[in-house]
């Protein structure tokens, strides 16, 4: 049972701790525009990528919607582990991130987020590696739009919300320029193997109507230690970002033919690669030892994702008495995850039980096109429209590298969705919202033949392949209220679609005669999302509140076997939740926020229509408070202190038993910078600042074994010293 006292007492700690914080020293590429071209450029911009599909502003959109500037972007990246934390750390109903390369376990309000880059998904929905967190180095995101809440405005897999990457473009003022980053980054003891750095290089230029950006990244990490400065354990299988390098490669060429139009390409090649220099060892759950690594190899292809996106748009600002905007992408991902003699990989045809060694590797391939029109105040009326149409191909396989094996066959999935929207100003102070999409998916999977260690007596299954098609209309509304300049209420209903996990679901197969079209696990899942909120926000003060219901007549569920591999339960969900933040500016200067995410999820686990128990760690986040404190004085310096609770937690089934325990913790970070020179800024980050020795959440309660036992980072120091020239 979740304790009030602690969190009172977790609470009053955190507000004690604050005593410095960190503002707007970050250099980055920009310049001064007119008026007029900037808004020009601002517009285009958008239709081109929008997380909303429309150019009206937040205050008028009735979901909750976050930006987050790249000024905040880069005092994360100084603070956080990788971009999973940095969510973790912006989002309070972010689950609490695993500092792994999995985001297995990881959610958003409880829900799968799609991740976006320039409008493109990450999510690979037919096989679902939980990869999808690294596909870009976030020195090349200059925004991040947040849509919170199940919807289907950019399509498949959104049942969570919307999470969008928008990437660097070039200052328009003609001048060349260039930015450098150089990176540092040790546990507090400088142990020798824990230390990585990075560099990043940066060069845009505006010639007459054409435009581009293009940026290297190259990056090297180290072991991770605890707060006991033990190694923490590397997670072999699933990948780590500890002891592992990254490349990234990004360009973006733009061309205006005249003021109302705009071709932009950009491409972006990212690599992540685990060096394969330390192997886990078990912890003690009964002891509370936690998983540590010792210098080793691992047999086989270490862990890695390499992602390369492309994406060609157009945007026209008077096209059909309106504005267009199109854009086709490509995106090829390839994850490999750490091999072992796990049990479904054994076959006695291939050589005897208990020996053989295999690997797996998901392979996707996306191809999508998107159009988009925008009507605003059509005849001179209140009246705005949005039409458009989607389509998606997506080509997923998941093989065994050693045994040539096809652990989940070739999958085609193609997704076609027209879509509508109305926006209607009633007065200046009422708009109503209200559209559907209608989604049109055919699954095509070829016969095929199961892997024999789903069997006890290691039989191979054939499976009788199909095609099976959905066609689901998804409706939302809603309503946003604007009473005066201050104050905004806001209320939606929206629904979200997305797969279950296919590949899960035909890798898993173990009954002979079994057919494809036949599989009720194969039905979509379909997520309704209900939502209240208001907004108070005047020159120094903005708070926002936001309570919000998310259900599934037919969710889906993961649970582990004694290998740690997950098969797919179809059940009726229901999440529900609290969301409260603010932040109060004291003076120019000075300026305290925070953010509080209280939620509750829960399933029906016998079928009788009602939900009974508690959804596991693996599913919700924890609830939890951040708070933190910027100080920006005049002058060279300027600092952060910002701080994470997450409050106690037990989960329930629906006897009322202990299913799971979470002891929470709080960390706390500070950042200082210095503009040592206009052109050049040094920053030091201190994550974990009172080196808190802790168990991560999913190593708590999200599963129960002992190679994933993992402790969360120690204090750990990172330097960093950008340049513009």
């Amino acid at each position: 049972m979740k304790s009030l006292v602690k969190r009172r007492q977790l609470c009053a700690a955190v507000l004690f701790s604050l005593a410095i914080g960190t503002g707007n020293a970050v250099a980055q590429l920009g310049g001064d525009e007119s008026a007029e071209a900037e808004e020009r450029a601002g517009v285009l911009e958008e239709i081109l990528v929008s997380a909303t599909r429309t150019a009206r502003t937040d205050k008028a959109i009735s979901n909750k919607v976050t930006f987050v500037e790249s000024e905040e972007i880069r005092i994360q990246q100084t603070l956080s582990l990788n971009p999973t934390d940095m969510l973790s750390n912006l989002l309070p109903s972010y689950s609490p991130s695993r500092q792994k390369l999995t985001g297995l376990g990881e959610a958003f309000r409880g829900r799968s987020p799609l991740l976006l880059i320039d409008g493109v998904p990450q999510s690979n929905p037919l096989r679902d590696g939980s990869r999808d967190g690294f596909t870009i180095d976030l020195a090349v995101v200059e925004e991040v739009e947040i849509v919170y809440g199940a919807n289907a405005i950019q399509g498949l897999g959104a049942t969570g919300g919307i999470i969008n990457y928008k990437t660097l473009s070039p200052s328009r003022t003609g001048e060349l320029e260039q930015r450098a980053e150089l990176g540092f980054t040790s546990d507090d003891d400088f142990h020798s193997n824990s230390s990585g750095w990075r560099a990043n290089y940066i060069i845009g230029q505006r010639v007459g109507r054409w435009d581009f950006i293009a940026s290297a990244t190259y990056e090297d990490r180290g072991l991770f230690y605890d707060g006991d400065d033990e190694p923490v354990g590397i997670d072999e299988t699933q990948g780590d970002i500890a002891d592992s390098e990254t490349w990234n490669f990004f360009a973006k060429l733009g061309f205006e033919p005249d003021e109302n139009q705009r071709i932009q390409l950009m491409v972006n090649s990212f690599n992540l690669q685990m060096q394969d220099n330390y192997v886990s060892v078990d912890g003690d759950r009964s002891q509370g030892i936690p998983t540590t690594s010792i210098k080793g190899s691992t047999p086989g292809e270490p862990a890695e994702n390499d992602v390369t996106t492309i994406t060609l748009n157009y945007g026209h600002l008077d096209f059909l008495g309106g504005r267009f905007s199109a854009q086709v992408y490509r995106q090829d991902f390839s994850s490999n995850f750490g091999g072992g003699t796990f049990g479904i990989f054994q076959d006695p045809l291939i050589a005897p039980v208990g020996t053989h060694f295999d690997q797996s590797q998901n392979n996707s391939e996306k191809t999508g096109v998107r159009f988009t029109q925008v009507y605003n105040q059509v005849f001179d009326s209140p009246l705005s429209v949005i039409v458009g149409v989607d389509y998606l191909e997506d080509e997923t396989a998941q093989a065994l590298i050693f045994s040539g094996r096809d652990w989940v066959p070739e999958t085609r999935f193609k997704n076609t969705a027209p879509f509508a929207q109305l926006d209607w100003d009633v007065t200046e102070w009422i708009q109503l919202t209200g559209g559907a999409r209608f989604e049109s998916a055919k699954l095509d999977v070829a016969d095929y033949e199961s892997l024999a260690g789903n069997r006890s007596d290691f039989q191979r299954v054939p499976v009788q392949g199909g095609s099976p098609d959905f066609d689901e209309t998804l409706i939302n509304f809603g309503g946003v209220v604007r009473p005066n300049e201050a104050l905004s209420l806001y209320g939606t209903y929206s629904e979200g679609f997305s797969m279950p996990d296919v590949g899960r679901v035909l890798r898993g197969v173990n009954t002979f005669d079994t057919q494809v079209e036949s599989f009720l696990d194969l039905a979509p899942l379909i997520t309704d999302n209900l939502e209240f909120g208001a907004e108070y926000a005047t020159d120094r003060f903005n708070v926002q509140v936001a309570w919000f219901e998310s259900t599934s007549d037919f969710g889906v569920r993961l649970v582990p076997d004694a290998d740690g591999v997950f098969t797919v339960n179809r059940e009726e969900t229901r999440i529900d939740g609290w969301e409260i933040s603010g932040k109060f500016r004291f003076t120019d200067w000075v300026s305290l926020g925070a953010g509080i995410a209280l939620l509750d999820g829960r399933f029906d686990s016998d079928d009788d229509g009602s939900v009974d128990s508690d959804l596991g760690a693996q599913d919700v986040g924890s609830d939890r408070m951040n708070l933190f404190l910027d100080i920006t004085p005049p002058g060279n310096f300027s600092y952060r202190l910002q701080s994470f609770t997450y409050f106690d937690n037990t989960f329930r089934n629906a006897a009322g038993a202990a299913t799971a325990e979470f002891d929470g913790y709080t960390t706390v970070d500070a950042l200082v910078a210095w503009a040592v020179h206009p052109t050049t800024q040094l920053s030091l980050g201190i994550s974990n600042l009172f080196d808190e020795q802790y168990l991560t959440y999913y190593s708590q309660a999200g599963n129960t074994r002992n190679d994933r036992y993992n402790a969360g980072r120690g204090r750990t120091l990172t330097l960093r010293a950008n340049f513009r020239f």
